[in-house]
């Protein structure tokens, strides 16, 4: 008698629905650091404002992007370089298609100026980590 097959469970497809509800924000701690004299990633996770409106998180970029764009992760911050990357191409397009709000690092379109990524699930979420890597540029004027 032949085994019976093994199939997996049909699931409904559901839309992507990101949410800052879990306040985690995956952060990228790998170098190179191309805006290091300005910027640095580990220094956002010191920040007072960051500490008091999110938890961190440091994992796959591939992974973290995904987590963005399904609600798992509140938002995405890195100073990667994005151009050409395998670990930023898929990612950036999902949390787009999701309807994440996917920027630069200083909140300009990706693949612009000083680079890196901001990609977060909702316009507050971004708009509170871009103020608080703008205080790192200002500080170091």
């Amino acid at each position: 008698m032949a085994a019976a097959p093994i199939c997996a469970a049909t699931v409904p497809d559901e839309p992507l629905t990101p949410s800052a509800g879990s306040a985690l924000v995956d952060v990228n701690l790998d170098g190179p650091y191309p805006n290091a004299e300005r910027f640095r990633a580990v220094q956002v996770l010191a920040a007072r404002a960051f500490g008091d409106s999110f938890r961190p998180r440091v994992s796959s970029t591939t992974l973290a992007l995904a987590w963005v764009a399904t609600g798992r992760r509140a938002a995405y911050l890195t100073d990667g370089h994005l151009r050409d990357s395998v670990h930023f191409s898929s990612g950036i397009a999902l949390c787009q298609a999701a309807g994440c709000i996917v920027t630069g690092l200083r909140g300009q379109p990706v693949h612009t100026g000083v680079g890196g990524l901001v990609a977060a699930a909702d316009q507050p979420t971004h708009a509170a980590l871009i103020a608080i890597v703008d205080q790192q540029f200002a500080s170091t004027r």
